[in-house]
């Protein structure tokens, strides 16, 4: 590993090691189980706002489909924000990194259920040549174990079931059970179910090191203060 792919990482741990929960605000403009997100808000000005507010890095999902995403939308906030952005999309072939690289993202979602282990080993190397850390995302044991044979520094533990669009009623008990198989020198991260400081504090207190937050952000009335009112709980 070096420095210029674990940059992303590198903002996570500097806050986490400050006394702060790194939260992670994930920028989506709608999500299959709640519809549109945005409420008429401009995505850009959202996640300046977030910076702004102390979020020291951000996520943007690009699949159009499902989210109403794209890789324009990822490249204005790269250049409105100059934090380390992760780019969440589901991620099948070389050309997908190269396009992200050009982007301007620091980071790229790889997810175990939706790969070929394989296609998941080499896509996670072509990542790391390319200069971009890869977040490795699990949902299960089984999951887990497949991702520990690769040299992580970033794990994901996806409380809802991604297969399924994330439709299904995940809770922070998936981060709870499943924590003990993740890799001990890697920044762990529990997504996905997290809506409140309680739920930050039940995350962090199984042992993961941050979370990433979308809904519960993007639906708040003020989503910098809902931002400071997460980071500000820890286990």
């Amino acid at each position: 590993m070096t420095l210029s792919t674990t940059r992303y990482t590198s903002a996570l741990w500097e806050q986490y090691r400050s006394g702060q929960t790194p939260v992670i605000p994930d920028i989506k403009c709608k999500s299959p189980a709640e519809g549109g997100l945005l409420l008429g808000r401009n995505p850009v000005d959202i996640a300046e706002q977030l910076v702004e507010a102390g979020a020291r890095t951000l996520s943007v999902v690009t699949e159009p489909e499902h989210f109403d995403g794209s890789l324009e939308l990822l490249q204005r906030i790269v250049e409105h924000t100059k934090v380390p952005v992760l780019r969440k999309d589901f991620i099948q072939q070389k050309s997908d990194l190269i396009e992200t690289v050009d982007a301007g993202a620091s980071a790229i979602l790889l997810i175990v259920s939706m790969l070929k282990k394989e296609q998941l080993f080499q896509l996670y190397e072509d990542a790391l040549s390319l200069g971009l850390e890869p977040l490795v995302e699990t949902h299960s044991k089984t999951e887990l174990q497949i991702a520990r044979e690769l040299e992580l520094t970033f794990v994901g533990i996806n409380n809802r079931n991604i297969v399924e669009l994330e439709l299904d009623d995940g809770t922070v008990a998936n981060t709870e059970n499943l924590i003990s198989y993740a890799p001990s020198d890697a920044f762990i991260l529990s997504e996905s179910s997290i809506a409140s400081p309680q739920d930050v504090r039940r995350a962090t207190k199984a042992g993961a090191h941050g979370v990433l937050v979308g809904t519960a952000i993007l639906q708040a009335d003020d989503p910098a203060d809902m931002y400071q009112k997460l980071s500000a709980t820890r286990g």
